[in-house]
């Protein structure tokens, strides 16, 4: 007669998954964020990580959560440990050979930025199937199934990253606006554009360009960087443009940076490859491509 005595059950995977990103991310919606779950799973799952290991993991306070200095020493075996599984993943999928590059991309450089090269892609890898998500963040590359990520990022050497081109910002407009347009002070008469995410921009520029516009927060506000840029184009504003979102379009004509001012942000629309030791030869056309 065999004996086969119940073994010891270790925790479940995704408890630990979402104690570590908690952690290293610092709260419970930042970690849901991250996972696709809500903050309540988050909680559920470290509860039952909790009731497992039988003590606390975070410090409940009415400004967040905080782990217990207990656990703080051990963060780094957690987060080494998912990092090697999402390389494991990568590479296992990197086995089966398929033609596909997922791109993760800010909306603004989907739209504006991106399409406008897809065409050259697709003629030159016609085999290749090109998977785009716009997210307002960049992904995590150690674990999300992305090939490359696209975003304005502060960067250096260090990070790895590559800089494609470094973010200036200036006023852009049709050219039948900028007919009217002699120098900066006459933007005092002119409606300005606004996007919600670079709600700061026309501060910056303006107290670079040393001039005071009475009306520097009146004007129409877009949730989406692209249909500001479109009204732009239209004849309805002055806009900050972003030097890399609106090329195309100055190149074409169909909008005009009226001053020569330009001021460099502390960003760089930037491209990062998930794990150049496992690119693939499409991949790595891909990036060559987007240069």
């Amino acid at each position: 007669m065999s004996v086969s005595p119940p073994r010891p059950k270790g925790p479940p995977l995704n408890a630990l998954r979402a104690f570590e990103a908690a952690a290293r991310l610092g709260g419970f919606s930042n970690a849901a964020e991250e996972l696709c779950v809500t903050p309540g799973a988050i909680s559920q799952h470290v509860k039952t990580l909790e009731d497992w290991a039988g003590a606390p993991l975070f410090e409940r306070r009415s400004q967040g959560v905080r782990l217990t200095t207990a656990w703080t020493d051990l963060l780094p075996y957690f987060t080494d440990a998912f990092d090697q599984l999402g390389t494991a993943v990568r590479a296992l999928r990197a086995t089966t050979r398929q033609p596909t590059v997922r791109i993760a991309v800010l909306p603004s450089i989907a739209q504006l930025w991106l399409m406008p090269r897809m065409p050259e892609i697709r003629k030159q890898l016609p085999h290749l199937k090109l998977s785009v998500s716009a997210t307002e963040t960049p992904p995590n590359l150690r674990r999300e199934m992305f090939d490359i990520s696209l975003f304005f990022r502060a960067s250096s050497k260090e990070d790895g990253l590559d800089v494609l081109d470094d973010d200036l910002i200036f006023p852009v407009c049709a050219p039948v606006v900028a007919s009217r347009l002699q120098n900066p002070a006459d933007l005092a008469h002119e409606v300005l554009l606004h996007d919600d995410v670079w709600a700061g921009d026309w501060p910056r520029w303006a107290e670079h360009a040393g001039c005071a516009l009475p009306n520097l927060e009146d004007g129409p506000r877009f949730s989406l960087y692209s249909l500001a840029v479109e009204e732009a184009k239209n004849g309805a504003g002055v806009l900050i443009g972003h030097h890399s979102l609106v090329k195309t379009a100055l190149n074409k004509g169909e909008l005009v940076a009226p001053f020569s001012k330009r001021l460099r942000t502390n960003a760089s629309l930037c491209l990062e490859v998930a794990d150049k030791t496992l690119m693939s030869d499409d991949l790595r056309r891909v990036v060559e491509l987007l240069h």
